[in-house]
C-alpha cells in the first residue's frame, strides 16, 4: 500500500512538473493528455485545419510571384526576381487614384450607411412577441440573399431602366414624353444602386448573428427593468442593445478588415462605359489587365492584390486596436 501510494505521489509530481514546463516535452505531454480526453473534438477539428492548410497556407508560397517577372515556363523559382517593380508600376499608373478612391468610397459608403441597419432590424424583430409574424418577416427578408448576383443586377436593370424598365414606364404613364434620366447607367447613381441593392439582398441574412446574440440576453434583466417601469422600447435600448454591443463591435472590426474587398462579380456586371469613372475598382481593374487580356502579367495582378490585402490587414489591426483601447481590452479579436 505504501509503495503504491508513493508511486502515485511520484506520478502526480511528475505530471505537475511537466505541466509547469514550458518546453517541448511539457507541451507534448499536455497535448497527448488533452487529445486522449477529447479525441472526438480533435478529430472534428482535423478537417477544417487540413482545408485551411491546403487552400490558404500552401498558396502563400505563390505570393512571391508579385516580386518576380513570372513566366509559366520557368516556374515560380525560375522566374526573374524584380523586387518592387510591379508595385511601383501600379502606384505610378494614371488610374491608380481613381480606382483606389472608388474602392474606398464604395466600401466606406457601404459600411457607414448600411452596417447599423441589420442591428436595428434585429432589435425591431425581437420586439414582436408573435413568433408566427416574426418568422414570416425573417423568411421574406432572408430570401433575397439566395438570389444570384446576375439575378440582382437583372432586377436593378428591370426596375431602374429608363427605356423598358419599371421606372421608365411609370415616367411615361404619368403623361411625360420621351425618356427620364438614365439612373441605371449613370456614373453618379452607381454607388447608390450598388450599396442599397446590396442592403436589400443581405439585410435579413446579416441579422442572423444579432438575433442569435439577443437570445442570450438573460431574461432576469428584462424582468428587473419591467419592475422599474421600463417599457418594451426602453428595454430594447437599455438592455438588449448594450448586451449585443460586443458582437456588433467584432462584426464591425471584421467588416473594416475587408474594406478593400469590394466584390468583383456585381461591380463588373453593373459596369458599362457610361459609369466606369465611378465603378472601376481594384478587383475589376486586376481582371481586365490580367485575365481579361489587358496585356499585363500575372505578377502585376498578384502585386495589386497583395497591396489590396495589406491595406485590409492594416485596417483590421487599426480598428481592433481602437476597439481594445475604447473597451479597455474587453472587445477585440486579439
Amino acid at each position: 500500500m505504501k509503495t503504491s501510494k508513493k508511486m502515485k505521489e511520484t506520478d502526480a509530481g511528475y505530471q505537475l512538473s511537466l505541466n509547469k514546463k514550458k518546453g517541448f516535452k511539457g507541451f507534448a505531454y499536455r497535448f497527448a493528455k488533452n487529445f486522449r480526453r477529447d479525441w472526438q473534438l480533435h478529430l472534428m477539428l482535423l478537417f477544417p485545419v487540413v482545408y485551411m492548410f491546403i487552400f490558404h497556407y500552401i498558396p502563400i508560397y505563390g505570393v512571391q510571384i508579385a516580386f518576380r517577372d513570372y513566366k509559366a515556363a520557368d516556374g515560380i523559382v525560375g522566374s526573374e526576381w524584380v523586387g518592387m517593380q510591379w508595385f511601383l508600376k501600379f502606384w505610378n499608373n494614371y488610374k491608380f487614384k481613381q480606382i483606389f478612391f472608388n474602392t474606398i468610397r464604395l466600401s466606406l459608403y457601404s459600411i457607414f450607411a448600411t452596417f447599423p441597419l441589420p442591428v436595428i432590424f434585429a432589435l425591431l424583430i425581437n420586439l414582436y412577441r408573435t413568433s408566427r409574424f416574426r418568422k414570416f418577416v425573417q423568411t421574406v427578408t432572408y430570401f433575397p440573399h439566395f438570389l444570384s448576383v446576375v439575378t440582382i443586377v437583372a432586377i436593378i436593370s428591370m426596375v431602374f431602366g429608363a427605356f423598358n424598365g419599371l421606372y421608365g414606364n411609370l415616367y411615361r404613364f404619368f403623361g411625360n414624353t420621351g425618356y427620364p434620366p438614365d439612373f441605371a447607367n449613370s456614373a453618379a447613381a452607381f454607388p447608390h444602386l450598388y450599396v442599397w441593392s446590396g442592403l436589400w439582398q443581405s439585410l435579413g441574412w446579416n441579422t442572423i448573428i444579432y438575433t442569435a446574440a439577443l437570445t442570450a440576453v438573460p431574461q432576469e434583466m428584462h424582468e428587473a427593468a419591467q419592475l422599474d417601469g421600463a417599457s418594451r422600447f426602453k428595454r430594447m435600448i437599455h438592455v438588449d442593445l448594450p448586451m449585443i454591443m460586443p458582437t456588433v463591435a467584432i462584426m464591425l472590426i471584421l467588416r473594416f478588415g475587408s474594406i478593400m474587398g469590394i466584390g468583383f462579380a456585381k461591380v463588373y456586371l453593373m459596369q458599362n462605359p457610361l459609369n466606369v469613372s465611378t465603378s472601376e475598382v481594384i478587383s475589376t481593374y486586376v481582371y481586365k489587365y490580367t485575365l481579361g487580356g489587358g496585356g499585363e502579367s500575372f505578377s502585376y495582378g498578384a502585386a495589386v492584390d497583395l497591396f489590396n490585402s495589406l491595406i485590409n490587414c492594416v485596417m483590421l489591426l487599426l480598428v481592433n486596436f481602437i476597439s481594445n483601447k475604447m473597451s479597455h481590452k474587453e472587445v477585440g479579436l486579439f
